[in-house]
């Protein structure tokens, strides 16, 4: 098998939080990412009249959408995955009707995405919320979150039933365990308990939102999204083993309760023992019994676990903090690269669910240098894709039932861990910097055109 399937949507996946830009404009209030203007890692800021943040602007997509949706349809692309910024529909989260500027926006965006047949992928809650719900609500840690977040899906289900089909509930939804402030709007020093609690009251807004969607899109489908953290033994001792089945369940629980409709016995367990007694009531089971329709998922890395604390101690700091694998080579921001971990990824999500599957997010972002004609030689890009596409179409000959692929930042954006520029992903080059500087004119890089023949030929032109 050397092409995709006819019905495989191809194209690129993004967040508003990190290209709209016009973060106050149009009755937009402000979010969890406004206030962390270093990243999803960084520390609290509140926000006073007249200071900035590169995400502000970001790359101006609120304004430019038209063109860089031109740019996609020029690429091949049949799908985008984008999401709502929940601040522009419900500024505050709590409002009573919902901010009609902030939906007229997101029609528009729909619309020109329609001229040129692209499919929304649309995350319901990316990396953001309401910064008023935590300052007055504390967050998915007040079980009432739940029901203003159910008012906001209903909201834009409603609103966009006959032009959005595919929605996410929560992006990386097991990010939280990480960074609980982007995640579920708690401080840095929560508690484990905490937030688990919080992340309990989110898996419950997130079938909610997955009932909800079935009411009232008709076809429509709504899937959960994981962050794939896949880790592997350090070795073949039987602690290793264990222990990395251990931490790859500390993930993929979300998927199972999300999937299954309940908690797995090993999370009981695990609350048990650490002495977390979770307000669970017989409405929050019964309403989790609402199951997504397929699993998206994120991949950019593997990493190893080892039961031997003193190697666990050297390990390298990275966002899962991960001990690193001896045998994989390194990005320039120490993300490994593995591109045979996305079909062992794929293949161990299809055995565990038997539900279909979507990569809403991969890609490798790098500096990129622009040569005085102006051309940008991204073999490196390519190289990457290249051969995780390659390892996909491998899962798919597998038996995988796999939905799509959206790469990661389709065109340069502001990245989330740092909120850094210089950091691109795109096969789009944009005009801006670190400091804020720069024309934000739009280029292709060499990769736009590989991706371009890539989608033309359903991955025939792809290098094994």
């Amino acid at each position: 098998m050397k092409t995709f399937p006819q019905t495989f949507l191809w194209g690129g996946a993004t967040a508003a939080n990190q290209i709209e830009g016009a973060y106050l404009e149009d009755g937009k209030g402000l979010s969890t990412s406004d206030v962390q203007p270093q990243g999803v890692f960084g520390d609290v800021v509140e926000r006073v009249p007249g200071d900035s943040g590169i995400k502000d602007i970001a790359i101006d997509f609120y304004h430019r959408y038209p063109e860089d949706i031109s740019l996609f349809a020029e690429m091949g692309f049949n799908c985008l995955r984008v999401s709502i910024a929940w601040t522009r529909i419900f500024p505050n989260g709590d409002d009573a009707t919902p901010n009609e500027a902030g939906l007229a926006y997101y029609d528009k965006l729909f619309d020109e995405m329609a001229k040129y047949n692209i499919t929304p992928l649309v995350t319901l809650s990316h990396y953001e919320m309401p910064w008023a719900l935590v300052k007055n609500y504390g967050g998915w840690g007040n079980r009432k979150v739940i029901g203003f977040f159910e008012r906001y899906a209903r909201t834009v289900f409603e609103r966009y039933q006959s032009k959005v089909k595919l929605w996410l509930t929560f992006n990386e939804i097991n990010m939280s365990l990480h960074a609980p402030m982007t995640g579920v709007g708690l401080p840095a020093d929560s508690s484990k308990a905490q937030v688990y609690q919080a992340i309990h009251h989110q898996l419950v807004a997130s079938a909610l939102a997955v009932k909800a969607c079935h009411d009232i899109v008709a076809e429509g489908k709504i899937g959960n999204m994981l962050l794939g953290g896949l880790m592997y033994p350090l070795s073949c001792k039987p602690e290793d083993v264990f222990k990395t089945l251990q931490e790859n369940r500390s993930w993929q629980f979300f998927g199972d309760v999300q999937c299954r409709g309940a908690y797995p016995g090993y999370i009981l367990r695990y609350f048990r023992e650490s002495g977390f007694t979770l307000e669970i009531t017989d409405a929050d089971r019964e309403a989790l019994k609402s199951t997504v329709d397929f699993i998206s998922f994120s991949y950019y890395m593997t990493g190893c676990v080892t039961a031997d604390e003193a190697l666990n101690q050297k390990a390298r700091g990275n966002i899962l903090n991960m001990v690193p694998n001896p045998h994989l080579a390194s990005s320039e921001w120490g993300w490994q690269i593995d591109p045979l971990g996305l079909r062992t990824l794929l293949n161990v999500l299809w055995d565990r669910y038997q539900k279909p599957l979507f990569i809403v997010e991969n890609g490798l972002g790098a500096k990129d240098k622009v040569e005085a004609d102006g051309s940008i030689n991204d073999d490196y890009r390519i190289s990457y894709l290249n051969d995780h596409l390659v390892q996909a179409r491998e899962a798919i000959a597998d038996g995988v039932e796999l939905m799509g692929f959206t790469s990661w930042g389709p065109i340069d954006l502001v990245s989330a861990s740092k909120a850094e520029l210089s950091k691109r992903y795109g096969f789009i080059y944009v005009d801006r910097n670190d400091d804020g500087s720069g024309t934000l004119a739009r280029s292709k890089k060499k990769s736009f055109g590989w991706y371009k023949e890539v989608i033309a030929t359903r991955g025939a032109s792809l290098k094994e």
